[in-house]
């Protein structure tokens, strides 16, 4: 275990919107400590949604993130020789990361010309409630609620 808890590192805000979310999503985002290129590729890819959609590309993007955002998760744990799936809640920060991390991952999966092209694609999915990034987020919901029996064992 931990002597104590980790100092809290501080994300500056990005230079276009001054928000930090968006500092954190181009960190996991970033390949290989490339963070300008990572910069461009993500405002490319909300260019590329404010063409499309002629909405405020920022809004559109925090919408779709708390679509993906999930609110509980399962984690393993054996009892007994028998192992378990116990539906957990997740912390705050955890859940922003995790949804981020998925929409990066589903876009990188996605068909298209370039990366700005599949990320701007799964953003304005993710903001209608659709593509593969919602879809895991739905699955993971329904995976703890038809595990909610075991809810007890939660430590």
């Amino acid at each position: 275990m931990r002597k104590r808890k980790p100092k809290e590192r501080i994300v500056k805000p990005d230079p276009r919107y001054g928000d930090t979310l968006v500092t954190q999503f181009v960190n996991n985002l970033m390949l290989k400590g490339k963070k300008d290129i990572a910069f461009r590729l993500f405002y490319d890819a909300m260019d590329i949604v404010k063409e499309r959609t002629n909405e405020n590309e920022h809004e559109l993007w925090k919408k779709g993130l708390n679509n993906v955002i999930p609110q509980v998760e399962v984690r393993s744990k054996r009892i007994g020789g028998a192992t378990f799936q116990i539906p957990t809640e997740i912390r705050a920060k955890r859940k922003i990361s995790i949804g981020m991390k998925w929409m990066i991952r589903f876009s990188r999966a996605r068909n298209g010309k370039g990366f700005a092209e599949k990320l701007a694609s799964e953003i304005m999915a993710a903001a209608k409630n659709e593509g593969a990034a919602v879809k895991r987020k739905e699955d993971t919901h329904k995976m703890a609620e038809s595990n909610r029996a075991f809810a007890h064992f939660r430590v």
